[in-house]
């Protein structure tokens, strides 16, 4: 889309007042335009379009054009301080354009669903998978001392990465048993039995009908999401990088690394977003889930897509009654945005991250747990570190999140425990020490019965890729080849 001359006109006139010392509150006679409002006005729908006539004006702009928060690691508060635009920080142009849609597995958008409920259309995998659209956007992580910043923008503003166009599951991913094709869908039929496909729950209190499928190693789930499109690498399971770029968004928008903070519908007076998700599906006793099914998954997927693009909970109560031991127990399930169980139910694993844990120096090894990530899909593997980017060292003790890596690319893995349920990043860490080095995948969100310890924050490093548990599943992604 071309630039027509009266934005050819107000663009010189803006950078000819910045040339000259003048800020955007000096400039009333530029027909009221904002640089930010200009670019936008030339974006495509996509927001892919950059203007090289635009560009001269981008490091005026950061203030204007981008939204953010800084917090201080020696602060045990989990509140943010936001910086950059207040106006972005209400409209939240970035998360306002996530949204619900029908996935071809050729990746192309089939519809978009209504924003309001998405309880009118079908999502049983027929006309394709249901995903979170997350928009194309850029994204700068910095460090002053002990202060970390992190800012998103829809412009391309200098120092700032590109965080592409792509799509997460709106729900804990099912399997279809027919194809072992990882899926995102509300299916009750027994082709899409969740759990790990135990036939002979189907038609009581402890069905897998409809709900995630569990019991599945980082391997397979890989390799189930792959069959979506043969010879293709983008679709996955859940991946690091989407599980880092969905908690930063977050955090942006309620300004908290609390995830589980009560859930607060209304704005703040000056119309900011507050709270948090809640507890999540996560108080179940580890007694009563295990009586009620052994820890498997039991909140059905979908159930809160009336909420549609929306942020919210929506109550769901199990009850086994008929039982030797009766268990009747209500959950407020969240969704943040259309994603349905950010954290909580079920463990995530998470692909494009390997963390290669050497004993202790006494026993041998270096001491260290090397955290390695990758963003390459076709690279992704269980064995080995091979175009993986070692960023940083993880904590070697279990405890609540204190500090995360961070550094360049804003990397989510703990780095320091000592933290609380309710200080700094208010998840807990998990991990233990093996007696021979061993390359270990990670597990994101928490279950149903780890409480205050879950969280969008909450990592484990526990397991081997090849490992499998009834509460561990994932989530299905597609993250286009040229992305």
């Amino acid at each position: 889309m071309a630039l027509t001359s009266e934005q050819e006109e107000k663009i010189a006139q803006i950078i000819e007042a910045f040339d000259n010392g003048k800020r955007l509150s000096d400039l009333p006679n530029v027909s009221g335009t904002n640089p930010y409002n200009l670019y936008c006005e030339v974006l495509d729908e996509d927001g892919e379009s950059k203007k090289a006539a635009l560009a001269a004006l981008l490091p005026y702009t950061e203030e204007q054009s981008s939204y953010g928060v800084e917090f201080d690691t020696t602060v045990s508060s989990p509140t943010c301080t936001r910086v950059g635009s207040t106006d972005l920080h209400k409209s939240l142009p970035v998360q306002s354009r996530m949204r619900g849609c029908l996935l071809g597995d050729d990746g192309n958008v089939v519809e978009y669903l209504d924003p309001r409920d998405w309880t009118g259309h079908v999502r049983d995998g027929s006309r394709g998978q249901v995903m979170v659209e997350i928009p194309l956007h850029y994204r700068k992580f910095t460090t002053d001392g002990t202060k970390l910043t992190v800012r998103i923008s829809e412009l391309p503003l200098p120092g700032y990465e590109q965080v592409p166009k792509q799509y997460v599951s709106a729900y804990e991913a099912s399997v279809d048993r027919s194809n072992l094709k990882l899926a995102s869908v509300v299916n009750a039929t027994t082709q899409y039995r969740g759990g790990n496909n135990n036939a002979d729950y189907d038609g009581t209190y402890r069905s897998f009908l409809g709900r995630p499928a569990t019991a599945i190693s980082r391997t397979n789930f890989r390799n189930y999401a792959r069959k979506r499109k043969s010879g293709s690498t983008e679709w996955n399971c859940m991946t690091y990088n989407m599980q880092k770029t969905i908690y930063w968004l977050f955090v942006i928008e309620y300004a908290t690394l609390n995830s589980q903070a009560a859930y607060n519908a209304s704005p703040t007076a000056e119309g900011y977003r507050q709270g948090g998700l809640g507890d999540g599906v996560t108080t179940f006793s580890d007694t009563d889930w295990n009586n009620f099914n052994g820890r498997y998954p039991f909140v059905p997927c979908g159930i809160t897509d009336s909420l549609g693009n929306r942020t919210g909970l929506v109550e769901y109560t199990v009850n086994n009654e008929a039982s030797e031991s009766p268990i009747t127990k209500t959950f407020n399930v969240p969704r943040y945005r259309g994603i349905e169980n950010p954290f909580g139910h079920i463990w995530q694993w998470t692909d494009g991250i390997n963390v290669r844990i050497s004993p202790d120096t006494e026993s041998g090894g270096d001491g260290l747990s090397k955290v390695f990530v990758c963003d390459d899909p076709s690279k992704f593997n269980d064995t080995n570190y091979e175009g993986y980017s070692h960023v940083g060292n993880e904590a070697r003790t279990e405890g609540y999140v204190k500090e995360v890596i961070f550094g360049e690319g804003g990397e989510i893995m703990p780095k320091v425990v000592g933290g609380g349920s309710t200080t700094y990043f208010c998840d807990y860490h998990y991990t233990n020490i093996p007696t021979s080095e061993t390359l270990r995948g990670v597990l994101f969100g928490g279950s149903a019965n780890n409480g205050a310890n879950a969280g969008f924050a909450c990592a484990s490093s526990s397991h081997s890729p090849s490992g499998s548990s009834s509460s561990v599943g994932s989530r299905l992604c597609f993250i286009p080849k040229n992305a």
